[in-house]
């Protein structure tokens, strides 16, 4: 059983502060993708007429290995923060998912789509050892 609801004026806080979250995250992928489109175009018409070097496939290779994890992180975040924004929706924003009881205001403040309180944090990440 929750410990205390957020009011709707701290909801809409949040909900403004995760949104603003997911459309910095959705421009970072469009620019990842964007790069990655030019690059891939820069490439194939580098390589018509040139071969290339190893050490420039190889760097090649790691960009594209760099930004797929970035891009991952990316959806995975996004994915976090449109639970929270569901979870606003329904009223149970606020509230740890697994003990739920309320999670502290400096902890939202600091991470708006976190779902647990510190202690059940503290213990799935213990699990997870």
């Amino acid at each position: 059983m929750p410990d205390k609801k957020l009011d709707q004026k701290q909801r809409d806080v949040f909900k403004k502060q995760l949104l603003k979250i997911k459309e910095d995250i959705l421009h970072d992928i469009r620019n990842m993708n964007e790069v990655n489109s030019s690059e891939k175009h820069h490439n194939s018409t580098e390589s018509a007429g040139h071969s290339t070097h190893m050490a420039d496939v190889a760097t090649d290779m790691y960009d594209r290995e760099f930004n797929l994890g970035l891009a991952s992180n990316d959806r995975e975040l996004l994915q976090k923060v449109d639970t929270a924004l569901k979870r606003i929706q329904d009223h149970s924003f606020g509230n740890c998912t697994k003990c739920h009881k309320s999670i502290p205001g400096a902890r939202l403040k600091a991470i708006p789509y976190v779902e647990t309180c510190l202690k059940c944090q503290e213990e799935l990440e213990k699990s997870m050892r």
